[in-house]
């Protein structure tokens, strides 16, 4: 390959990791067309992209972006993952993935400089929250507390309310 080639696609991977906080590499051996084409489809659906890189490529290029340092997953033919997605959303695509072939090898997972290898480190990415299953947690913490006291504020103020109402409509009868 010459070195204009090169440098084309490495501009092109470092363009693709622009903004993006972090990525999973597979292994794209013994993945047909057919189905490479189906796994890309599922993918772009959820907003997820996956290329096919050259690791000498992609570890120039991933030096240049926030994830820098994912070149410990890259090793023998490698396929990265990105998107604008969370990686918990990436996780779990590619979980989705692995149950429908069993054959697809996770090499791993890289975000906020944690390298997180294999299937086991997808499981374990999968599990955290995504950006808006985590803004609802913050949430419920923060309302949960102001509701409590809320329903007690209207609690007692029912009792008051029920005891006035019962003090005006013995004064009724008693008037009457």
């Amino acid at each position: 390959m010459s070195k204009k080639v090169k440098n084309l696609i490495e501009k092109q991977i470092d363009a693709d990791l622009v903004g993006v906080d972090g990525v999973a590499v597979i292994n794209p051996r013994g993945i047909g067309a057919i189905k490479n084409n189906l796994i890309r489809r599922r993918l772009h659906e959820k907003g997820l992209r996956m290329r096919v890189v050259k690791n000498t490529l992609a570890k120039r290029a991933g030096d240049r972006t926030k994830i820098k340092g994912f070149d410990k997953l890259l090793d023998g033919p490698s396929a990265i993952i990105f998107g604008k997605a969370s990686i918990s959303t990436i996780a779990r695509a590619l979980l989705d993935e692995k149950k429908a072939d069993e054959t697809l090898e996770l090499r791993g997972m890289f975000f906020d400089g944690e390298v997180y290898i294999g299937d086991k480190g997808v499981t374990q990415v999968s599990k955290l929250p995504t950006r808006e299953e985590a803004i609802a947690n913050v949430l419920a913490a923060i309302l949960g507390p102001g509701a409590k006291l809320g329903g007690i504020f209207k609690g007692q103020a029912g009792k008051v309310a029920a005891l006035i109402k019962a003090v005006e409509e013995k004064a009724e009868k008693a008037g009457a």
